[in-house]
Order: C-alpha cells, then sequence, then structure tokens
C-alpha cells in the first residue's frame, strides 16, 4: 500500500471529491496540484504533468495567464460584489451582456448569468416551464434529452443527463424528462448502415418518442453539439439538420449545450456554428471565464423575453436569481478573456493546430487497443476495447480505461476516463509540438497497457 504523504491523510479526513470512488481514494489518496503555468500543471513534489484536459473542459487559456488574473484583482479592489437583483447593475455586466449578444450564434434579445453549467441548463429547463405558462400551455413541460448527453447534476439538469451513475439512486430522472437515443454511430449504428442512413433513423427514433409522449407535452429538446463527458461522441455530418427538422415539425424549443463546447472548442466561437444548427438558446459556462472565475450565462431570445415580461407584469416580480448572478468580478474576468481570444485570434490557432492533433488522434485508431479514435477541433477521445472486429467492450469490472488513466498520468499527462474512452481536450494555447508530446505520451501509454492486457489476460470474455 502507498505510503500517504500528511497532506494527503488530511484530504481523506475532510474532502469529499466529485466522481471519485470515495472507498478506493481512501486507500489511493488525491494527486495534489498546487501550480501551473501554461498548458502544465505541477504536483506537490514538483512533478510536471500535461493538463490534456484543460482541467475540467475548461481552462481554454491555460494557467497562470497575468492578464485575466490582474483583470480580477482590479475588479475585487474595485467593487468586491454587487447583485443584480431590484434592478441592480454595473458597467461588467452591462458591457458582457453586450459582448454576448454579439458573438452569439443565436438570436438573442438579453442574457442572463448563473455560476455553471449545471445552473445553466437548470434555468433552461425553468424558463421553458415558465414561457409556457405564460403562453397558455400549461400541459407542453416535457424536455427531451439524449442517451449520454451530460447536462449537469442539480435535481433538474442531472435528470437531462443521460448518464445512469448520475442516476443511480439519487432518484433521479424527474417527471417530464425523457431520454431519446445516443448519435453514436461507431457504437448504435447497425451493420452496413452509412452515416446518413443512421441520422435519419435517429430523427425518425426522436418523432416516434415525441409521437407516444404527445406533441403538446413536449417543451423542448436539449442537446450538445459533440457529447462531452458522455465519451466526446461527435454526431454525423447531417444529425442536427434532421433533428431540426423534427422539433420545428412539433413545436419544440430547441436548447444547445455549449458549456463545453463554447468560445473555440471546435474551431468556432461555438460549436452551434460548426454543426450549423438553429437553435432558439444556448447555454454557456467553463471557457467563459477560461475558468478562472465560476460563471455561466444562457441567451434569452425575444419571445421568451415578451413571456417574461407578461408574467412580470400578472405576478409582480421575475421571481428568480442567483446572489451571484452577474458577479462583477466574474464579468471583468470574462470581458479579458473575450478580448483575449479575440486579440490572440485564438480561433484561428485553433483551426491550424487541431489538423495536428486530429492527425495524430486518428491514428491512434490503428492501435490493437483503441476501437475508435473520434474528434473535432480540440476535442477527441478513444475508444479502447477488447476486441477490434467486433467492437466488444472490456468487462466494465476490469477497469480498462481508469488503469489507461492511470499509465498516462504516471508518465505525465492528465486525461479523463468515461469507462474505456480517454477523453483529450487541452488548452487551447497548446502549440503544435506541445501536442506531439502530447500524443507521445497516449501512444506509450497504450502501448504499456496493450502488454498489460496481455499479460493479465484481459481480452478473455
Amino acid at each position: 500500500m502507498t505510503q500517504l504523504s500528511n497532506m494527503a491523510v488530511r484530504d481523506i479526513e475532510t474532502v469529499i471529491h466529485p466522481y471519485t470512488n470515495l472507498a478506493r481514494h481512501r486507500e489511493t489518496g488525491p494527486l495534489i496540484l498546487n501550480e501551473g503555468r501554461g498548458i502544465y500543471l505541477y504536483d506537490d513534489k514538483g512533478k510536471r504533468y500535461i493538463e490534456g484536459m484543460a482541467g475540467l473542459w475548461c481552462t481554454a487559456l491555460g494557467y497562470g495567464n497575468q492578464e485575466i488574473a490582474e483583470a480580477g484583482a482590479e475588479a475585487l479592489r474595485k467593487v468586491s460584489f454587487t447583485h443584480a437583483f431590484s434592478g441592480k447593475s454595473h458597467d461588467g455586466v452591462i458591457e458582457l451582456s453586450e459582448k454576448l449578444k454579439e458573438i452569439s450564434p443565436v438570436p438573442t434579445s438579453k442574457i442572463l448569468f448563473g455560476t455553471s453549467g449545471s445552473e445553466a441548463n437548470d434555468m433552461q429547463i425553468k424558463l421553458t416551464w415558465y414561457y409556457n405558462n405564460a403562453r397558455g400551455r400549461p400541459q407542453k413541460k416535457k424536455i427531451i434529452s439524449r442517451i449520454r448527453g451530460y447536462h449537469g447534476v442539480t435535481i433538474a439538469s442531472a435528470s437531462l443527463t443521460g448518464l445512469p451513475w448520475v442516476h443511480n439512486d439519487f432518484d433521479l430522472p424527474i417527471k417530464n424528462v425523457v431520454h431519446t437515443s445516443c448519435p453514436h454511430h461507431y457504437r448504435f449504428g447497425t451493420e452496413g448502415e452509412s452515416e446518413q442512413d443512421f441520422a435519419t433513423r435517429m430523427a425518425a427514433e426522436l418523432e416516434e418518442l415525441i409521437l407516444r409522449e404527445g406533441p403538446d407535452t413536449i417543451a423542448a429538446f436539449i442537446a450538445e453539439p459533440v457529447m462531452g463527458a458522455g465519451g466526446v461522441i461527435v454526431p454525423p455530418e447531417i444529425y442536427f439538420d434532421k433533428i431540426v427538422s423534427v422539433l420545428n415539425k412539433y413545436d419544440v424549443r430547441l436548447i444547445i449545450d455549449e458549456v463545453i463546447c463554447g468560445f473555440g472548442r471546435t474551431g468556432n466561437w461555438f460549436g452551434t456554428q460548426t454543426y450549423k444548427i438553429k437553435a432558439h438558446s444556448i447555454s454557456m459556462a467553463k471557457a467563459i471565464t477560461s475558468a478562472y472565475f465560476p460563471m455561466s450565462a444562457l441567451t434569452i431570445e425575444e419571445d421568451l423575453y415578451q413571456a417574461m415580461l407578461d408574467e412580470s407584469r400578472k405576478l409582480g416580480t421575475f421571481g428568480h436569481g442567483y446572489t451571484y448572478t452577474a458577479h462583477p468580478v466574474g464579468c471583468a474576468i470574462a470581458l479579458k478573456t473575450i478580448d483575449i481570444y479575440e486579440r490572440e485570434k485564438i480561433m484561428d490557432h485553433v483551426k491550424k493546430v487541431s489538423n495536428v492533433f486530429q492527425t495524430r488522434l486518428k491514428a491512434l485508431g490503428n492501435h490493437a487497443l483503441v476501437g475508435e479514435a473520434r474528434g473535432v477541433g480540440l476535442i477527441g477521445a478513444i475508444e479502447l476495447v477488447a476486441d477490434k472486429k467486433t467492437k466488444r467492450s472490456f468487462d466494465f469490472k476490469k477497469a480498462v480505461g481508469p488503469q489507461a488513466l492511470n499509465v498516462m498520468q504516471d508518465l505525465g499527462l492528465i486525461v479523463r476516463n468515461v469507462q474505456d474512452t480517454i477523453a483529450f481536450c487541452p488548452p487551447l494555447i497548446i502549440t503544435t509540438e506541445e501536442i506531439h508530446a502530447m500524443f507521445d505520451i497516449v501512444e506509450k501509454g497504450l502501448d504499456q497497457m496493450e502488454t498489460h492486457v496481455r499479460k493479465e489476460g484481459l481480452r478473455d470474455a
């Protein structure tokens, strides 16, 4: 058993870690990371790691950016806090709202702020219900999400999330949330089915669900352009065209969750632009501040805003808000972050280096352990399989994905696994040389895992 440091023991006795096997954590302890510079993090022993996940899909401009830090410090010195309740405002929230309206890929009347992606998607449900009540359609309340989609962990947003470990023993999902098919052609396409035919079938299954539930009960459909925490699922090119056609037919509001894809991850400001999706509203978080401050936002279309006005006249107030809605420090950091994206032409940089990223990523598909290598822009994943021909997965009890993650971490690369899928999402500032260094570690780690798999007989059915 590993000898744990004093700080590790203190962590075990005081901290609850999200998405962690808490029982195993008592034996292994934490990885304590105390310093970051650029795309690198350093642990408490001084070991350097490439941060291959931009934290949690979020630290787009890397670590230690002094411009962002100074913007936050200046805001703290100027006005450390003011809220947005009862019509109060400040320069930062006005300027940030104007900027988000300017860059928004969907028609936007107003911006509403929160502190996390979970909050933003929770608000999307709440406002959709509010809108239909205002418009005299109290039965139109069901929200359709997708199997393997990820939209957060509040009671409502976790219900949208289509992953069993987010629901199990939490008594979720709640009423009025239903799930449709996952658009992962590799896993769910039938033999000989083209991606176009697969996308057509996905749309048909969505329409069948709407008809089964009753079109008059379906209020909204929520989707990520690329499914992130569900395993970096890249949809077929025509998937959203097919889906939007169905939604329009039944007057269903389309919400696009840009929490991971937003602010450059797919090579455009938003994944909505990459996939040419005509949505009603988008949710934003994470890279809006490059994770230097907890902040989220969602766009409010004019029709929804008019309904909110009607409700305010009827009820006397818009009865929603958080203490930290539009926090002045967060607004200042977001404004500086967006300024850097524009000034440094980060989208152009992503488009340039993503060619190298995707080439190295797709080459991993030739490895004996990899069933599929998939991605777009600077996000990607490899799915580890026990049999490449049949796509048979490893027995989940053998924990091949978690072991591969640990091997790569020992080699100096931090990534995340979704069961046996290994995800990559480096800071957008990563250079060509750093991309090569990252994938060199991945290749070495896969080779070590292949040796381990053979030695332990882990491919046995």
